[in-house]
């Protein structure tokens, strides 16, 4: 997968907001919200003010974004029919999501933001001027507090860490009562992440959810610990973004773990072995770690087999063959 970047008016809105505000203090907020994600919990925990809320889009939306959009990618791939025209993000912290909803989709017209954060929410909504996200419905609200509205397209983005272990089956079943079409669930590519997409999956399979990606199958996961499933995308970094995370190199790589589950009538592309990890070519051939419908398997292809080597050196780490 190429370098993600975010969207031109997203990245110019971002810039706007960040006109006269000191760097220093930009730069204290950004560490304390690196901090709790690296603590285990997602930024949004660390959110107080609107100046930690802009810290947050600082330094973690372009990755929260291009992880998001990966996976819309892949579901529009797998369900070429779809066309949603209804979002519920749940969890919407800036936006990020729907942004990366509306760049997969151009039918996405009725937008819902809901999040606890007043602060987040109302970024999202400068952020949102003047582009199609501005009509968004903006619900105030904690995801663990009932019924959710109904859409054809359902995202929770880096959202299910927010919630206690307890009540995250029952967020998931009712995430997916609201889900009209696909429902997509993006969570840290860390041990935790994956444990959380794991549960959520087994919830998803026991209500009839027909699972699109990043699975082949509905069988119990392969992967035994220490090893998980997640995947990494490469985002681009703006000057800004290197400062106030105090990088030099100019891009990221952001390791997330996801799970697309969609009803039956949507579901179009049959389900084909996922590559797990980054290939391994050498002078033989390429090493392929998959997951496919019989498990776990590691394929060789080799050089010597013209056709299938060029085919397999167009493969990256979450491609589906």
């Amino acid at each position: 997968m190429g370098q993600m970047d975010l969207p031109a008016a997203l990245r110019g809105a971002i810039d706007r907001e960040l006109e006269g505000r000191p760097r220093g203090d930009l730069a204290r907020r950004t560490a304390a919200t690196s901090a709790a994600y690296r603590g285990g919990r997602t930024s949004a925990a660390a959110i107080k003010d609107e100046g930690d809320a802009l810290a947050y889009a600082l330094a973690r939306l372009p990755a929260t974004y291009a992880a998001t959009a990966a996976v819309f990618a892949e579901a529009r791939r797998m369900t070429p029919g779809f066309a949603p025209s209804s979002l519920l993000d749940a969890g919407s912290g800036p936006g990020g999501g729907s942004w990366a909803a509306l760049e997969a989709w151009g039918s996405v017209g009725h937008v819902t933001w809901l999040d606890a954060s007043l602060p987040f929410l109302s970024l999202a909504a400068r952020l949102a001027a003047g582009s199609p996200l501005a009509e968004a419905e903006t619900r105030r609200g904690d995801l663990t507090a009932g019924a959710f509205p109904n859409a054809d397209l359902v995202l929770a983005s880096y959202a299910l860490a927010e919630i206690p272990e307890t009540g995250q089956a029952q967020v998931v079943a009712a995430l997916w009562d609201a889900t009209g079409g696909v429902l997509a669930l993006v969570e840290p590519g860390t041990t935790g992440g994956y444990a959380r997409i794991l549960a959520a999956r087994a919830t998803l399979i026991a209500g009839g959810a027909e699972v699109l990606a990043p699975c082949p199958h509905h069988r119990p996961c392969p992967l035994a610990a220490p090893d998980w499933c997640h995947f990494s995308v490469r985002l681009a970094r703006s000057r800004d973004h290197r400062l106030a995370k105090g990088g030099d190199v100019p891009f990221e790589d952001e390791k997330f773990a996801y799970l697309l589950a969609a009803r039956p009538h949507v579901v179009a592309q049959s389900r084909t072995p996922r590559v797990l990890a980054r290939p391994k070519a050498g002078k033989p051939g390429i090493e392929l770690k998959l997951c496919s419908t019989d498990g776990l398997e590691q394929r060789f292809v080799a050089r010597r087999d013209k056709p299938a080597h060029a085919r397999a050196r167009r493969l990256d780490w979450g491609d589906a063959l």
